[in-house]
């Protein structure tokens, strides 16, 4: 079967995610790549999402971090961009998620967006609440452990 004229493919941009959950989440690909689909269909429709195809190609997850680069049509970038907005939570998990920036190459979108997730975390004890309590540490903000989930503080707050 004969290539397509380069006039007649379709063109894409890659939008660079970052990713925030609490940090006894656990978020695996196939689970994100439905929560995108879920939320794309949701917003836009049936033929609004197929229009968008949006598609992941690279995701990781590491203690409450994470990123991932998703594929979506040139014509149909906002719509993108809102859909991946929607996505409020994985496989019943809390996720925060906010689009790094966009580009028009997979290298290029992976040089200049990402990378900035690999902060490396800390388990340790903090002064929350009047109490010492267990807290991973990563950057300026806590996820604080308390006895009915954990809560998101800055370092000011746990001292």
């Amino acid at each position: 079967m004969k290539h397509l004229p380069k006039h007649l493919r379709p063109r894409w941009r890659y939008l660079a995610v970052g990713i925030e959950t609490w940090p006894n989440a656990t978020l695996d690909r196939r689970s994100f790549q439905r929560a995108l689909w879920y939320s794309a269909g949701n917003l836009l429709g049936d033929a609004g999402s197929a229009d968008v195809d949006l598609t992941l190609l690279s995701f990781s997850h590491g203690t409450g971090t994470g990123e991932a680069v998703v594929r979506a049509r040139r014509e149909h970038v906002a719509e993108a961009r809102a859909a991946v907005a929607c996505v409020s939570e994985v496989d019943g998990d809390p996720v925060g998620i906010h689009v790094r920036g966009i580009s028009g190459t997979v290298r290029a979108c992976e040089e200049r967006y990402m990378g900035r997730a690999g902060a490396t975390s800390t388990q340790r004890d903090v002064a929350f609440g009047d109490a010492e309590r267990p807290a991973v540490v990563r950057a300026d903000a806590c996820d604080v452990r308390t006895e009915s989930g954990y809560v998101g503080a800055t370092t000011f707050d746990t001292e």
